[in-house]
This record gives C-alpha cells, sequence and structure tokens, in this order.
C-alpha cells in the first residue's frame, strides 16, 4: 500500500501547488509518463536475412471449448511480442454457428439494412499499382456509394457465377490461346509498358449489426466466445465508454469479392480488433508490429498520403528493404484473427465471403498505453480520437479494479494530470471573474468533443447557443473558444464533476493483491 500512499501524498501536494500557480497561456502536460512505459525493445539496428522478414505467424490451434477458455490463449494473444494471433478451429471447438452470418441468413433477417460499397480495382494482394499501369504505389483509393444487403447479396452471387463462367470458357480455350496470361505480368515494367488495368469491384464494407433487436440470434451467438474476445465484458475498456462507438463497441460486417481491400491501418486509438472470417472463401492478412508503425507513416508521407486518414497499401518490396518484418497468412472460415494493440494491418479477400469485426481493451499496460499515445498523437495530427480516453480512464477508475502495477500506475498518474489540467484551467477562469455553473452527469450521456477541432473535453465545458430554426448548444474546448471570443462574452462555462468528486475517485481506485481476487471474483468490479 506504499504505492497507493505515495500516490494520495502527491495528490494533495499537487492541488496546493495548483491553486498557488499563476500560468500565463496554456497549461498542457502528457499524460504518460516515459518511465512507465512497458513496449517491448525491438531492435532496428541489425539488418533481418531477407528470409526472416516473412516470420511464422503466431497460431494456436483449438481442440476444445476448454482450450478456448484457457486463461493461457488470453497471455498468448495479449503477449506485446505478438503482434496479431491466428486462432484456428475457433467456431468448431466453441460451436458456433456462423450460418447465422452467411449472406442467405443475412438477407433473410435485413434484407434492406445499407450497405457502405467501396469500389476498387482487382488486383493481386501483393501489389498495388498506380492508375498509369507503369508501376508500384501506396496511395490506394476507392470511390464510396450505399446499397442494401439484398442488393449487395445479388451483386456477390452473380459474380460468383460469372467466374464459374469464366472458369468453363477458359477450359474450352485452345492451350496456346493468344488470350493466356503472361506470367511474368505481375512483375513491374522496366520498360515503361502499361500493366492491363484490373477489373473493377465492390466491397461491401461497415454494415452496422448494433442494433439487439433486429439482429438478436446473431449477437447473442457471439456470447459463447472467451470473455475477453467478446464484444461487451467487464474487463474491456470499451464496455466502459457509456454509449456505442459503431464498429468499435458494437460488431460489423463485410461482405466480400475476390480481391475486396481492407487498406492499411491501425485500429481507432490502437485498440485490439477481434475478426472472424464466416466464409465460404478465405481471406489473406498482412501484419507488421506497433514498433514499425512511425517507418510506414514516413513512407505514406513519401508518397503524398496521410497515414491516419489516408488510404494506403503498402508496397511489400519497399517494407523488406527498410528491414520491416511483414506476418502473411491465410485466414480460412472459421478462424478468429486477433489483433494486438498498435498492429498495423491489410486485408485481401481471395474468395467470396463475410467477416464480421469489432474492437476490445484488455485492461492491461501496453494496451493502455498505446492507445494514450495514440490519443496525444492525434491531437497533435488534429484527427478526431474516436476513443475518448480520459473519460474512459475516469469510468475505468470508478468501476474496475486491476492487479497489474504498470496498468495502475499509468492510470494513476492520467488521472492525477487530468484533475491538475482541470484545477489549473478551472482557477485561471475564476480568477478572469468568469462564472462556472456546475451540471451534473446524466445516464448515458456521451463524452464529449470540441466542435471545432475535435479535442475530446472532459470535465469543464465551454458551451455556446447557436441561432437557428432549433436552438441548439454547441461544445467547444477553451482553445476554439477563446479564438470565438478572448474573453469568452456569451460563453457558458458547465462543470460536470466538482473536483472533490474526481479526487474521491483518484483516492478509490487501488492496487489489488491477484490472491485477494481469486478468492473474491466478484470484487473486480467495484
Amino acid at each position: 500500500m506504499i504505492g497507493a500512499f505515495m500516490f494520495a501524498s502527491v495528490n494533495l501536494c499537487l492541488f496546493s501547488c495548483c491553486r498557488a500557480a499563476r500560468l500565463k497561456g496554456k497549461f498542457k502536460e502528457s499524460y504518460l509518463l516515459p518511465a512507465f512505459s512497458v513496449k517491448p525493445i525491438i531492435s532496428r539496428e541489425e539488418p533481418i536475412p531477407r528470409e526472416k522478414l516473412n516470420p511464422p505467424t503466431p497460431s494456436i490451434y483449438l481442440e476444445s471449448k476448454r482450450d478456448a477458455f484457457s486463461p493461457v490463449l488470453l497471455q498468448f494473444c495479449t503477449d506485446s511480442k505478438n503482434p496479431v494471433t491466428v486462432i484456428r478451429g475457433l467456431a468448431g471447438s466453441l460451436r458456433l454457428n456462423l450460418g447465422l452470418f452467411s449472406t442467405k441468413s443475412l438477407v433473410e433477417a435485413n434484407a434492406d439494412q445499407m450497405v457502405e460499397v467501396r469500389t476498387q480495382v482487382q488486383q493481386p494482394a501483393d501489389e498495388n499499382w498506380d492508375p498509369s499501369g507503369t508501376g508500384q504505389t501506396w496511395p490506394c483509393e476507392s470511390s464510396r456509394s450505399h446499397t442494401t444487403i439484398a442488393k449487395y447479396a445479388q451483386y456477390q452471387a452473380s459474380s460468383f457465377q460469372e467466374s464459374l463462367q469464366d472458369d468453363e470458357d477458359d477450359e474450352k480455350k485452345p492451350p496456346n490461346s493468344s488470350e493466356t496470361p503472361n506470367k511474368d505480368s505481375s512483375k513491374e515494367t522496366c520498360n515503361g509498358e502499361q500493366k492491363p488495368v484490373g477489373k473493377i469491384i465492390k466491397f461491401g464494407t461497415n454494415i452496422d449489426l448494433s442494433d439487439p433487436k433486429r439482429w438478436k440470434p446473431q449477437l447473442q451467438e457471439l456470447q459463447k466466445l472467451p470473455a475477453f474476445m467478446r464484444v461487451s465484458s467487464s474487463g474491456n475498456m470499451l464496455t466502459h465508454v457509456g454509449h456505442t462507438i459503431l464498429g468499435m463497441n458494437s460488431v460489423q460486417l463485410y461482405m466480400k469479392v475476390p480481391g475486396s481491400r481492407t487498406p492499411g491501418h491501425q485500429e481507432n486509438n490502437n485498440f485490439c480488433s477481434v475478426n472472424i472470417n464466416i466464409g465460404p472463401g478465405d481471406c489473406e492478412w498482412f501484419c507488421v508490429h506497433d514498433n514499425y508503425w512511425q517507418a510506414i507513416s514516413d513512407f505514406c508521407e513519401k508518397h503524398g498520403v496521410d497515414y491516419l486518414t489516408g488510404s494506403w497499401w503498402p508496397v511489400l518490396e519497399d517494407l523488406y528493404n527498410a528491414n520491416i518484418p511483414v506476418y502473411r497468412f491465410i485466414q480460412r472460415p472459421g478462424d478468429l484473427v486477433w489483433i494486438n494493440a498498435g498492429t498495423v494491418h491489410w486485408v485481401q479477400a481471395v474468395g467470396w465471403c463475410n467477416n464480421i469485426a469489432w474492437n476490445v481493451g484488455p485492461l492491461n499496460g501496453y494496451q493502455y498505453q498505446l492507445a494514450l499515445e495514440r490519443f496525444e498523437w492525434n491531437e497533435v495530427k488534429k484527427v478526431k480520437s474516436i476513443v475518448p480516453m480520459i473519460h474512459v480512464s475516469w469510468n475505468v477508475a470508478r468501476t474496475l479494479k486491476t492487479t497489474d502495477p504498470d496498468t495502475y500506475k499509468m492510470i494513476k498518474h492520467c488521472l492525477m494530470q487530468s484533475m491538475k489540467h482541470i484545477q489549473i484551467l478551472r482557477d485561471q477562469l475564476v480568477a478572469e471573474g468568469k462564472k462556472i455553473s456546475y451540471q451534473s452527469r446524466v445516464k448515458d450521456e456521451p463524452a464529449y468533443y470540441c466542435n471545432e477541432c475535435d479535442v475530446e473535453v472532459f470535465n469543464l465545458l465551454f458551451v455556446t447557443s447557436e441561432n437557428n430554426s432549433r436552438k441548439t448548444y454547441v461544445v467547444h474546448c477553451e482553445d476554439c473558444a477563446r479564438r470565438r471570443n478572448p474573453s469568452l462574452t456569451n460563453v457558458v462555462v458547465l462543470e460536470q464533476y466538482r473536483i472533490e468528486e474526481l479526487m474521491n475517485v483518484y483516492d478509490s481506485f487501488t492496487l489489488v493483491r491477484l490472491d485477494f481476487l481469486v478468492h473474491n471474483p466478484s470484487s473486480f468490479l467495484k
């Protein structure tokens, strides 16, 4: 308990210092402390032999339900050295009825459900040609439209029938036909010769399965999964957001034809993700450890595409030449792919298939650190953090206990920094004579973001009213509110938590001994 006493003592000193402080300008400190880092040290100095730049993908073969619920599986998947884990035999061992997610079942359940469609150019998974067809590149553009599950199902089926017909036609052709494709056509053209443009395909993406009434059988079936993989569970940080984030703490569906691409990315705020291939076809995956994300970001910048918000498909030779290992594997029907925190990945459908996916946030130091790092990097790059990490950190501290010292120290430090920001800002406002009105949060009230810059706004909300047909109230951060009016005239400042409330949450969040939780499992939740 010495650690807890130390934090409490620092807490008291902190607020006496904050109240005595008179700062000029905006106070800003990181919510992270480098000394608390738990990221694995991966040396990048020594060159990796070419044959080791495609390391074997960490895989687990499940033979029984007992294997699926073993604590060893959780430890393996969340090991910071394993960027990805392929869990084979999961559907069989848990008797998952994946037929509930087949195209036929989806049409029968909700034929009119909206589907986002990405129109793409079909090409081999390890190639990405520029529009001229003369060289490989990183940008991977597609156009967006919308349709329904029923209409996409028709397209998916007709695409399959066309392929069967093409195969039959190919068998009838003489062996030396001039239409036989050139075996070397996949190689980059050195003489400026143009590569033929691939077939235009449509990828059905981001289909929302969050409605428990419309998708009851499907969502109930996923309750068979181990707790750490479920869409919602007590130990999942995303369960404590307090509202739905589509595709993150809710299920999304993807309907594919061969060549459908999910371009390169890290998950929102570097959270882990779960992806199950429904089949009947396969998917091909490419994954890179979080340790190399900055190098990949540099490649994106070099090729004129934004790493965080753009659409890109890495050129494998660029990665190999930069000494970056790439995990490459096939996901078969019934296989679950666990993407660990921060892993960079991109996916292409080999056959006709559907996939379901969502994010999870296991409460461990590695996940929490990477989520908070990306939260701060997003602010620097002026990109919205889909997960409101300060709001989530307070909710986790309010509702959960942890046995992990690293996670405990990081969350505790984040809460302290949050209170410091609040107290200093509050004192500055009071010194300026600005009234602060207390308005406590209500049940299921979402987190707030600045209407201008999309940064998370926690506790002290700067609110203006917009004069339109329906009078609406808009939240701003302090910077944007002062940019509109330096003296904050016509800006109402709302306080959602009294500082004493936050201090009580901070003090109550303590490190728990593992042996205590073993004998009192219900105490994991406060």
